[in-house]
């Protein structure tokens, strides 16, 4: 899902220039499963300890190299419906109110915090909805993942490199050793599994591998340890299924290029955290296509991408969520892309005669 960030129109620091931004955008839509098998599987070499995270806001940058761009993409951003917040409250019928928290699926203290309101609304709530409530115990997760391998491993004895020449094998390669991950060990993993290892700073698999867990993950633990009622929206295997059935050229275009990003990856995270933790959410897509993509096969993986990974997903959580929602005194945490925008959780859940309104 290979979406360049064209130089005429959005030139980051031309460090973005070349980035498979689709398995960027996993980030914050699937990576968190990925790594419950991925770190039962593989013991990557940097993984003894936290670490702390850098980066910079490449918007920042951008918006000072080149305002009037900037200006364009801010007026873009700006007209996404919902795209302001990350905390919403939920009303209907006279019930007690719930309330829907857009997450990041990360382990960034600055997450993990959540907004006071948040917090507040947490605590008070008796039922919690996450995404897929099997992310609370790693050891079934996994095991429900490995019983269709067929949707993260080639299962037909064919590995990656049957469909990499030589050149994008050694980057491929290159850019995983410096992950202290060898070719040889994830060769046989869908591209898209490995995509959404590597798509991640080392300061985060530090973290995640010392045992910390990403926001969802907290929120779930501790809705059972609290005695809430816990839910889940959908499946692992339904999750998986949707990253699986995406074209798998493009997949193994975009994972190239997301390894050869090397430090980059910080700045990149960085800049979506910020926008995440000032709740402008609606900036973040807008970042992603924010060049027309270079030709028309790319413009039709991109839009694939996001029609089944965000769009068709917020459909199904809008439709689960309703009757959950209905008895009110709920929290519900998903993935922050799936809030805005005309087809987002938000609008779809006025859809369903909810009121709906962003808490500042």
């Amino acid at each position: 899902m290979t979406v360049l960030l064209h130089k005429s129109r959005l030139m980051l620091a031309d460090r973005l220039a070349d980035t498979g931004l689709w398995a960027l955008a996993a980030i914050n839509v699937l990576v968190a499963l990925a790594f419950l098998f991925v770190l039962a599987t593989l013991s990557p070499a940097k993984a003894e300890e936290p670490a702390a995270c850098g980066g910079e806001n490449l918007l920042a940058k951008y918006e000072k190299d080149d305002p009037a761009a900037f200006a364009r993409l801010r007026a873009e951003a700006d007209a996404v419906p919902n795209g302001k917040g990350i905390l919403w409250k939920i009303e209907k019928d006279g019930k007690p109110a719930s309330w829907l928290l857009g997450t990041m699926h990360v382990t960034d203290p600055r997450v993990l915090a959540m907004p006071e309101a948040a917090r507040t609304a947490y605590s008070a709530a008796g039922t919690v909805i996450v995404e897929s409530d099997e992310i609370a115990d790693e050891k079934k997760a996994g095991a429900a993942i490995m019983a269709r391998p067929d949707l993260t491993m080639f299962t037909d004895g064919k590995s990656i490199t049957d469909f990499l020449d030589k050149d994008d094998a050694e980057r491929l390669a290159e850019g995983l050793k410096s992950r202290g991950l060898s070719l040889a060990a994830v060769g046989r993993m869908k591209p898209w599994m490995i995509a959404s290892f590597v798509a991640l700073p080392a300061c985060e698999i530090t973290r995640k591998a010392s045992g910390a867990a990403f926001l969802d993950q907290r929120l779930a633990r501790d809705a059972l340890t609290e005695g809430k009622t816990l839910k889940g929206l959908e499946t692992l295997i339904e999750q998986i299924s949707a990253l699986d059935s995406l074209p798998l050229e493009p997949q193994i275009q975009g994972l190239v290029q997301t390894v050869e990003l090397g430090d980059t990856l910080e700045d990149v995270i960085e800049t979506m955290s910020q926008l995440y933790l000032a709740g402008d959410t609606g900036m973040i897509m807008p970042m992603m296509r924010a060049a027309s993509p270079e030709t028309d096969e790319d413009a039709e993986a991109y839009a694939e991408f996001e029609q089944r990974i965000i769009v068709d997903r917020n459909h199904v959580m809008a439709t689960r969520a309703a009757p959950i929602l209905s008895g009110g005194n709920v929290f519900m945490a998903v993935g922050a892309l799936h809030l805005p925008g005309p087809e987002g959780v938000v609008e779809l859940l006025r859809k369903e005669g909810f009121a709906v309104t962003a808490v500042k």
